[in-house]
């Protein structure tokens, strides 16, 4: 396999039809089609471990009438 090392902090690698990241240690991290989205989402993914994700709201709907 083929891995290549992003920023020193993590590296991505194909196996069969996905691209894998995985940090030093060969943790897996993010799975994606394309090796660029696989890059773009782990960057995105070790900075909200870094700095902490934002908080979300949810919000929940009912539709009234029949159906």
């Amino acid at each position: 396999m083929n891995k290549t090392m992003i920023d020193d902090a993590f590296y991505v690698e194909k196996e069969r039809f996905l691209w894998h990241s995985k940090d030093k240690n060969g943790n897996g991290l993010v799975s994606a089609l394309t090796e660029k989205s696989c890059i773009q989402a782990t960057r995105f993914y070790l900075k909200g471990r870094q700095e902490g994700f934002s908080t979300t709201k949810t919000y929940e709907g009912q539709v009234g009438g029949k159906l």
